[in-house]
């Protein structure tokens, strides 16, 4: 339901009233992620910066907005230092899959295969690896996890509630679980994630009147380890028609 809310309200914000949808795969052989996509995620994104704009842009040390952090958490996070993390060769611990998509910056989005969803970003320059079908059988811990992917064709989304309507293409989300990540950051400036964190991300995408596409991401990180509850975040970004601002940036900013 939260997420449903969330959702809402970055339409609202932006003006938008219509779900983007293509059809999946019919009979024969099982629709693959690619097949069975209601919407295509491809291409290149620039974020909006426009919820929590102070934490996002200026992540200082000790300002953790909401992040329901217990005490443990807070204690750790207040002794942040980006340059021991740097020394340490951890400074890519505030681009792990918890916090990477809040980050401003570019996404490109590509299929790898007809099973398995691509997300690079230019700041950090990581790459995410959506699976559809069986998950990797080497599976070690790395800042980006191991990430299972479905399409969602339930009601929670932005399309159950904006789709073209009985005679428009059927609306769907894209659903991620995220597991096995090595430790991280939920927040830029320090706030820890465990290893046995898990993120839950679901992509709905979004179609002004006048052609414009966004693609909303809602996510949940639950880690009884640092957190007092579940952590709810949105962000949105604009479709590009092209390349134009793409610029990967290392995590140490080289």
């Amino acid at each position: 339901m939260k997420r449903t809310v969330l959702v809402f309200l970055l339409l609202i914000a932006t003006g938008t009233a219509f779900g983007q949808g293509r059809g999946g795969g019919g009979r024969g052989a099982p629709p693959t992620g690619k097949s069975a996509a209601p919407f295509d995620p491809t291409g290149y994104w620039v974020s909006i910066v426009g919820e929590d704009w102070r934490w996002r842009m200026f992540p200082n040390k000790g300002d953790y907005g909401a992040a329901p952090l217990n005490a443990e958490a807070r204690k750790i996070a207040d002794s942040w230092d980006g340059a021991k993390d740097a020394s340490a060769g951890e400074q890519c611990k505030g681009y792990a899959a918890p916090v990477v998509m809040r980050v401003p910056g570019r996404l490109h989005v590509t299929w790898q295969d007809d099973q398995t969803l691509k997300i690079e970003t230019d700041a950090g320059q990581q790459t995410r690896l959506f699976h559809f079908a069986n998950l990797p059988q080497v599976q070690g811990e790395g800042w980006q996890g191991v990430s299972k992917a479905e399409w969602d064709f339930g009601n929670a989304g932005a399309g159950g509630f904006f789709g073209g309507g009985p005679a428009g293409p059927r609306p769907g989300s894209l659903k991620v679980v995220t597991t096995k990540m090595r430790p991280g950051y939920v927040t830029r400036n320090g706030a820890p994630y465990s290893g046995n964190a898990t993120l839950t991300e679901y992509y709905d995408l979004i179609k002004e009147r006048n052609g414009v596409e966004y693609l909303v991401l809602t996510s949940m990180v639950d880690d009884p380890a640092y957190l007092t509850q579940p952590m709810w975040t949105s962000v949105h970004f604009k479709k590009q028609s092209n390349a134009t601002g793409w610029n990967p940036v290392s995590c140490g900013g080289k």
